[in-house]
């Protein structure tokens, strides 16, 4: 008899049957021969026994095919999509010369050495070293970037300018001195193609191809005692300028992108939410790049923190709408907050023990007592066209708290409490708020019209209305940052609540804040309804 196994359960087959019902065996590395009627060895049943072997490893390799297909479809679909349009590459160009000019007074430039000969002089070398190189001023006039479809973001400017100063020295058999001298750039040109795919940790990696830089005009300015002097033979030293500058040009670009990559290497796609979760913003896949825009599919799903098994249900795929008037889109799918919900609730984010002193006085009961309230399953999570519901089952449980005693339950009971939420951005942060809709006792219908039940449901309306959401909106309240490049804020946002995901569509606004850090780190504030917050409010 053979077996196939699966885990730990087997699955007998039965062993092929030959005619007049014998029966083919393999015992140990031998193999015995069915025999006919006439008692002469027959061969008939070791072909169907390597048959059949050949069967059953086919079968087993479908199997583990099945469940790596399985186990890729469960989390195909993404939490989060963000979609940066030509328009947010169009304030690129000019927040980027705003950024360049910033890094072009804070950076330092390599020093310039060489040695040229100047033949004019009859001087047969002169080495010189520009030192203290600034950049005071530069223009890039016609500066684009643009979507190359299937690769990246071209970049291309032509006709800028620049001018630099910077301390000099020059040494020679016949003299050496020094002073200051200006450098005024014209005609310079790049052009380079930024590609930005996934690394197998699930981060952005940045790469610049097909770099392309040149300077086409270098005038030297010397000032000094002698500078009339220099300035009349500059002429020749700025053709070895100009070559060396060529030469720097795009090993000092490229330099500066694996500067920046390195940063977003260094970032935690697995980041610690608050003391119950942990949330997994990792890209899925490389970005999808057309003609008219970029898509970035990042996971967005929350763990539990002792427990990094995917939650019990899949994503539904959504799709962003074919839109180009704001400069960038998010996407929030209703499976992220589905995660959020069961990541907290399966971590005991959502038991709650408040004291209610002035509920007690209004109600004129004879001592205050606690209320402790539980979730008895994960929030249920509801986006639909214009509505974003959050409904809670729980239980309530009501304990009186005397001075020299301990706690003892006056009622307990399973309720539903339906909630709106309410959604607005401030600066870069989604601010959520809850209002409560209704509420049903889990009781008999019989029961509904007994007046201590009356009382009770307005006990616990008062609970919920003057202590739990309260409480749940002063945290909600802080809000939890939005994913957005380094020193970018969102600007004219809006916020739609479509079929199964939240839509944000926003402008940028390149800022210097006092404080603030840089890209994805934004989500680690978020918590729902309980719990400690770690993200700061906006400044």
């Amino acid at each position: 008899m053979f077996t196939l196994k699966r885990g730990l359960q087997t699955t007998p087959l039965a062993a092929p049957q030959g005619p007049a019902g014998f029966k083919a065996q393999v015992e140990n590395t031998s193999t015995s021969k069915a025999e006919g009627i006439d008692g002469a060895p027959q061969l008939w049943a070791l072909p169907l026994l390597k048959m059949c072997t050949k069967m059953v490893r086919v079968l087993w390799g479908c199997f583990l095919l099945w469940n790596v297909y399985i186990s890729s479809a469960w989390t195909t679909h993404p939490g989060i999509k963000a979609r940066a349009t030509q328009r947010a590459l169009d304030y690129g160009v000019q927040a980027g010369m705003e950024m360049i000019e910033q890094m072009a007074k804070e950076r330092s430039i390599p020093d310039l050495r060489g040695s040229e000969s100047l033949e004019f002089l009859k001087v047969d070398y002169v080495n010189y070293n520009f030192s203290n190189i600034k950049i005071n001023a530069f223009s890039f006039p016609n500066t684009s970037l643009a979507f190359v479809p299937g690769v990246g973001i071209k970049a291309l400017t032509n006709h800028g300018t620049a001018n630099i100063s910077t301390n000099w020295e020059v040494k020679s058999p016949l003299f050496q001195d020094s002073g200051g001298a200006d450098l005024f750039l014209s005609g310079v040109y790049f052009a380079g193609i930024l590609t930005l795919t996934r690394n197998d940790l699930g981060q952005p990696n940045l790469e610049l191809q097909d770099c392309h830089a040149q300077v086409s005009h270098a005038h030297v300015s010397f000032s000094g005692e002698l500078s009339v002097l220099y300035n009349s033979f500059a002429e020749p030293m700025e053709k070895p300028i100009l070559k060396n500058l060529n030469e720097m040009l795009c090993p000092i670009i490229t330099g500066e992108v694996e500067a920046l990559n390195a940063n977003l290497s260094m970032l935690e796609v697995l980041t610690k939410i608050d003391n119950y979760t942990l949330l997994d913003f990792s890209l899925m896949s490389s970005p999808e790049i057309t003609e008219n825009y970029i898509d970035l599919n990042l996971k967005g799903v929350f763990y539990p923190l002792e427990n990094l098994a995917d939650p019990p249900f899949s994503p539904v795929p959504f799709e962003l709408p074919e839109r180009s008037d704001s400069m960038l889109y998010i996407g929030i799918s209703e499976y992220f907050f589905k995660s959020a919900s069961f990541a907290h609730f399966a971590a005991g984010a959502f038991n709650v023990t408040l004291s209610t002193k002035e509920i007690a006085e209004i109600y004129i009961l004879s001592q205050p007592f606690m209320v402790r309230i539980m979730a008895t399953e994960p929030p249920v999570i509801s986006l639909l066209p214009g509505n974003f519901t959050l409904d809670i089952p729980a239980s309530i449980m009501l304990l009186t708290q005397s001075e020299n005693s301990t706690a003892e339950a006056i009622v307990s009971m399973d309720f539903v409490a339906s909630t709106s939420v309410g959604l607005v951005i401030l600066g870069q942060r989604l601010i959520c708020s809850l209002s409560l809709n209704r509420f049903r006792l889990s009781l008999p219908e019989s029961n509904r019209d007994n007046i201590e039940v009356l009382r009770f449901e307005n006990i616990l309306s008062s609970i919920l209305h003057f202590g739990v959401l309260p409480l749940a909106n002063a945290k909600l309240q802080q809000g939890f940052p939005l994913p957005s490049p380094h020193k970018i804020s969102f600007v004219n946002s809006d916020i739609e609540v479509l079929e199964h995901f939240l839509l944000i569509s926003t402008d940028l606004k390149y800022e210097t804040p006092l404080k603030q850090q840089p890209s994805f780190y934004g989500w680690e504030g978020l918590n729902l309804i309980n719990g400690q917050w770690r993200g700061n409010s906006v400044p």
